[in-house]
């Protein structure tokens, strides 16, 4: 009778999920979904450093072409001292892409776009006297000034990265294209005083000048940098960055921005 009431009562109760397993079924972590587009809004802020070495050399030497103080004297050459320059601003933009997931491993492209102000300006002058074969003391000056403004910039990427729970760290690398406005100026002065000997009178000379200004101009380089996506709440993710941008111009330009960003991925 015993035996009876034991499997009758077994075969009664119900099949609770903790006599198959079910509870560690239950309590594995759902993948997040990466694969698919996703759209953004972003704003950061960065530094952008500008090398004006050697910018105005060509423009010099064009302009005292066939001259005596540049043949005697290589005005061109002279270390007009246009260093470096640097300036911080905010930006803001917007980001879009499609991501590939395989497993784990998500692979994908992007388009990034910011709006601000990155560039600078850089000024040099020099001055030198010299007596040239024209029996004449030339004191020359030399002046040179050159600007770089950005104000429109957009990456094309490749995306490696990795997604670990609601996390999505990642490295990218790509095409750079950039907005700006670029200016360059020279101007040589030479004031004559007659050498040993010379009855001939001195004086100023008409100052030389160049100009060289282009805006809205294309200039073209490559971005890097690393960043992670951060899902929130189904395709809504938030987003933190870093992107290290060249530019090759006239005035080689680098730019470093930190952006924080919210998106969606549909």
């Amino acid at each position: 009778m015993l035996g009876l009431v034991t499997s009758a009562h077994a075969a009664d109760l119900p099949d609770f999920p903790v006599l198959r397993g079910g509870f560690t079924d239950g309590l594995s972590t759902s993948r997040v979904i990466w694969q698919g587009f996703y759209i953004g809004a972003q704003g950061g802020y960065g530094s952008s450093d500008e090398s004006f070495k050697g910018s105005t050399r060509n423009m010099m030497a064009a302009l005292l072409a066939d001259t005596l103080v540049e043949s005697e004297m290589q005005v061109s050459q002279w270390n007009l001292g246009l260093g470096k320059a640097s300036q911080r601003n905010s930006a803001f933009g917007a980001f879009a892409g499609y991501n590939w997931q395989w497993d784990d491993v998500v692979l994908g492209v992007e388009a990034s776009y910011m709006h601000g102000t990155f560039g600078g300006t850089s000024t040099a002058s020099e001055a030198r006297s010299k007596l040239l074969s024209d029996n004449f003391i030339h004191n020359v000056t030399a002046t040179s000034s050159a600007s770089i403004s950005i104000s429109d910039m957009a990456t094309f990427r490749g995306r490696a990265a990795y997604a670990y729970s609601c996390f999505l760290p990642y490295a990218f690398a790509g095409l750079a294209l950039g907005n700006a406005d670029i200016a360059r100026t020279v101007t040589a002065t030479d004031f004559l005083i007659p050498g040993p000997g010379n009855p001939a009178p001195g004086g100023p000379v008409v100052p030389l000048t160049a100009t060289d200004a282009v805006h809205n101009h294309l200039v073209y380089g490559y971005s890097a940098g690393l960043g992670v996506d951060i899902n929130l709440l189904a395709g809504l993710f938030f987003r933190a960055e870093w992107e290290y941008v060249r530019f090759t111009a006239a005035v080689d330009t680098n730019i470093n921005t930190v952006r924080a960003g919210l998106g969606y991925k549909f």
